[in-house]
């Protein structure tokens, strides 16, 4: 017998762990280095941080109202129906599932497999088990699809299964965060922090053999904006919280809150990491990272040959309760717009656990294509530009919901309204704009998945008004 409607189990601890614990995933652990190659110098990767950081802060806040107006399942999706019409919401919730969301969970799930390779070499990527001419299949990727099926599988079973997963790997998370930091700043070298801040503010271009390249203003505005894609992916799935609306206790109070302390949490773990990392790490070294593994030789040179199992720990720790956040959320968009008639019927059903079974297993198989295609990490170079794209989009919702449906209960305003959600779609425009121009590998693919939609969503209709 299956559930006809969702249920409120989730408390503002709860829902403070899926923010936080969707949003620590890799990224902390290895975008550095790509920052600072854009940046240059150790003031300038700070400052990626700290805006990228005041950007989710403020969107997050932002989206405090529009949870509070609509406490139900689909979360952004349903704000851009109320705010907008439902093609909008629809080209969304078409982007979200064909590239975020699962695009997201596949690159977790292949970090995860990589990061436990250090510890078990026949998972390694670079193992080739089949050979299929357009693309290798390795070890790794077949690992991550395993993870992947484990988590969708826990989560069919009810959202108490999924519940106790990421809080119990948040928390683990965020202590060996908290405590590798402290241990890198109190095993700070004074030489290599000198070094390393000394001209802080030169904004430049760091080169493999150690030269540098200056640039012109318009030209260093672009490399801000390039570095940001790394940090704003790391950033992102803050807002998966509000997708599970409907089994959230007193949802117009606790998703709004989540919200901001989840945010807040992360925003100073990845900026006190940035700043652990300049404490024992040259800049070239953090830079030029093997593999960008910033974290990995943060760590050797905190605590030795050990380090290295350290930080691999950490990362499937973190990789392993960020996908379980990522999969638990992303079904409950999929269902809401099957109940609006736009997505395959079976996914707007509940079974006898109250989840959306068919959902979360449509999820997990185009996640595991995604994982098969070995495209994850160009597909994450798009998403960022997708993302903000739909946050300014949301955030302009407010403004518009402000004069449409005045009369609508708010429990809780948008912060600094309408000052800082003017600034984020300012903030949003510049980086999306500045991306188009100086990334367009990073804009184009993007946005055209997302205007695919366009002719899928008038079929669906079509579709839609023949069964009726």
């Amino acid at each position: 017998m299956s559930e006809t409607k969702f249920k409120p189990v989730l408390g503002l601890w709860d829902a403070t762990m899926i923010v936080a614990g969707s949003m620590i995933g890799s990224g902390i652990f290895i975008v550095g280095a790509d920052i600072l190659r854009n940046v240059g110098g150790s003031g300038w990767l700070i400052a990626v941080w700290l805006i990228t950081g005041f950007m989710t802060i403020t969107a997050a806040v932002s989206y405090g109202e529009l949870s509070g107006m609509f406490p139900k399942a689909g979360g952004q999706y349903v704000y851009l129906k109320e705010a907008y019409n439902p093609l909008v919401a629809f080209l969304y919730g078409w982007s979200f599932f064909a590239v975020i969301q699962t695009g997201t969970i596949a690159a977790v799930g292949v970090a995860f497999s990589k990061f436990t390779a250090y510890l078990i070499p026949a998972v390694s990527e670079d193992i080739v088990l089949l050979d299929l001419g357009f693309t290798h299949i390795s070890p790794a990727q077949i690992l991550s699809i395993v993870i992947i099926i484990l988590l969708t599988y826990i989560n069919t079973k009810g959202v108490e299964g999924g519940k106790a997963i990421q809080t119990t790997f948040t928390v683990a998370k965020l202590l060996s965060l908290f405590g590798l930091i402290a241990f890198g700043l109190i095993m700070m070298k004074g030489d290599v922090w000198t070094a390393n801040w000394t001209n802080a503010w030169d904004l430049h271009k760091l080169n493999t053999d150690g030269s540098i390249e200056t640039y012109t203003t318009i030209a260093a505005v672009g490399a801000i904006a390039a570095a940001m894609v790394g940090s704003i992916f790391s950033s992102d799935a803050w807002n998966n919280v509000t997708f599970i609306a409907g089994e959230i206790k007193n949802p117009q109070r606790n998703i709004g809150l989540s919200l901001f302390l989840g945010t807040l949490i992360v925003t100073i773990i990845y900026v006190t990491a940035n700043i652990m990392y300049t404490a024992v790490l040259p800049l070239h070294e953090i830079a030029y990272a093997e593999k960008d593994r910033v974290a990995v030789a943060a760590s050797h040179a905190i605590f030795g040959n050990i380090g290295t199992v350290i930080i691999a720990l950490m990362i499937m720790v973190s990789t392993f309760g960020c996908n379980n956040g990522l999969i638990l959320a992303g079904a409950r968009v999929y269902y809401t717009m099957a109940k609006d008639g736009l997505f395959f019927k079976q996914a707007g059903q509940l079974n006898k656990f109250a989840v959306p079974q068919q959902s979360l297993w449509v999820q997990c198989i185009l996640a595991s294509l995604w994982c098969l295609s070995g495209k994850y990490g160009d597909l994450l170079d798009m998403v960022s530009f997708v993302v903000v794209l739909f946050y300014m989009l949301t955030i302009v919702g407010i403004f518009i919901l402000r004069k449409k449906r005045p009369d609508l209960p708010r429990p809780y305003k948008a912060f600094g309204y309408p000052i800082l959600p003017l600034i984020y779609i300012v903030m949003g425009v510049t980086f999306c704009s500045l991306l188009i121009y100086y990334k367009p590998a990073f804009t184009w693919p993007g946005l055209i998945i997302t205007l695919i939609g366009i002719p899928i969503y008038y079929f669906a209709v079509h579709q839609k008004k023949q069964t009726q």
